[in-house]
């Protein structure tokens, strides 16, 4: 393993910004500190006029291992997320077979320990009849427990009103929601059918999956936390009307939170038109107006964390017919840089960016020893230019399915060079496959 002298960066953590020297020894951050001397075992990285930031550790994430490897496995779509700056995933357990034993969930880090380059973690997933290991998790050994309160792939929707209740009285650890309401989706689809037929388009999605629907589900998830004190985390926020089931203000203290994810900053219903069912994703894209609120919401900490919600299909099937085509977009390759805009724009500090994708999951799922620019923490970088544009081009994308919503966008940062665990990973123009993450552990 290289060691590394990190020169002249601008350091953006914990809620501020300074110039320092960050020294890289034994996969650890060993000091932080300005005017630091070169060692002779150390590879020296001029960072002046560069952004180095913790790296994304990313909550939410479909990398189709195992079963659907004709999509992406956890080499290709971790050599996606380490150019992209994230460093550490979670992973979602709607794969084949299901991650809903203790079996598929070792399994998973088996596979993800011999090919990943991030750091990983996954999620028990949650069924109407697996009460009983979900009672039996270690709560160290997984992320979260997943609940899929709406329509899912595989047979994961959790609609039974009695499981759904013990879940959130007994579950071990934090549970974490994807919420839309079936039967409200299933009404709405049955009448788009009537008006369309076979050829329903896409820019009907919004309509289907609708706003309804997501709040109806997710006002059922916080009543259920509440009810019975559930840690809660209600993934990908994608309307205004949601908002007002959460608080403001700093993630530490509270017991009910909310994820968004970068496509939802980014697109809004009139992208329909050019994108189609590339922009097809569950719970779906929907309005300007919606758009903007999500955008408000993450600048005050209503919304905690901010994702990606990566879920690679072919090109081939996206181009099916609206009901044919999957739902999901490649994302992680470009997801820092797309969160960036808003700094940008000036929509959001980039400090409250950071905390998003990188303390604020850290500290939500109690992530040992990462999330953070401290000394004695995993070195997880990402260094950024953010005087460097960068237009997306599909020949560069990485993850299997060789597409991007991105593409032909021009985004104004570059990612430089990622570091895990103290090794480069990306160093702006290849991954470096030699390197592999490790296992995350919570200090639960």
């Amino acid at each position: 393993m290289k060691n590394w002298l990190i020169r002249n960066a601008e350091l953006v953590n914990e809620g501020t910004r300074r110039m320092a020297d960050v020294r890289l020894r034994n996969g650890r951050i060993e000091t932080i500190a300005d005017g630091l001397l070169a060692r002779t075992d150390e590879s020296v990285v001029d960072a002046t006029g560069l952004w180095l930031l913790p790296g994304m550790i990313d909550d939410q994430v479909h990398f189709r291992e195992p079963g659907l490897e004709h999509k992406a496995d956890f080499a290709t779509e971790s050599r996606a997320a380490v150019a992209g700056g994230i460093t550490s995933y979670m992973e979602m357990p709607n794969s084949k077979p299901t991650t809903t034993t203790l079996d598929a969930l070792e399994d998973k880090y088996a596979r993800a320990a011999a090919k990943s380059l991030a750091n990983h973690a996954f999620y028990l997933g949650a069924t109407n009849d697996n009460l009983d290991v979900i009672r039996s998790l270690d709560p160290r050994s997984a992320c979260g427990i997943k609940i899929f309160m709406g329509a899912s792939t595989g047979n994961m929707l959790v609609d039974n009103p009695d499981t759904l209740d013990a879940i959130f009285r007994e579950a071990p650890t934090i549970v974490v929601t994807h919420c839309e309401d079936t039967p409200t989706i299933d009404a709405n689809l049955a009448r788009e059918r009537e008006r369309y037929g076979n050829a329903i388009p896409i820019e009907r999605h919004p309509y289907i999956r609708s706003r309804e629907a997501c709040l109806k589900s997710s006002r059922l998830a916080v009543e259920l936390a509440r009810r019975h004190g559930t840690r809660l985390h209600i993934l990908h926020i994608t309307t205004a009307d949601e908002l007002a089931l959460f608080s403001p203000g700093p993630l530490r203290g509270k017991r009910i939170t909310a994820e968004t994810c970068v496509h939802f900053l980014q697109f809004a219903e009139s992208d329909y038109v050019t994108l189609g069912n590339q922009i097809k994703c569950n719970p779906a894209i929907k309005s300007e107006s919606d758009r903007q609120a999500i955008v408000a919401a993450l600048r005050d900490g209503r919304i905690d964390v901010l994702a990606t919600d990566h879920a690679p299909h072919t090109i081939e099937e996206k181009a099916l017919p609206y009901e044919q085509a999957p739902s999901g977009l490649p994302l992680v390759q470009f997801a820092l840089q797309c969160a960036l805009e808003q700094v940008f724009d000036g929509a959001i500090p980039l400090e409250r960016i950071v905390e998003s994708v990188t303390h604020a999951p850290a500290e939500l799922f109690q992530v040992k020893g990462r999330g953070y620019l401290r000394e004695g923490y995993f070195a997880d970088l990402v260094l950024v230019d953010p005087r460097k544009p960068h237009t997306v081009r599909r020949e560069e994308v990485l993850s299997r399915c060789g597409w991007s919503p991105f593409e032909g966008h021009t985004f104004r940062s570059s990612i430089i060079s990622t570091w895990v665990n103290g090794e480069q990973a990306w160093d702006g123009e290849r991954v470096n496959e030699q390197v592999r993450g490790m296992r995350l552990e919570f200090d639960r």
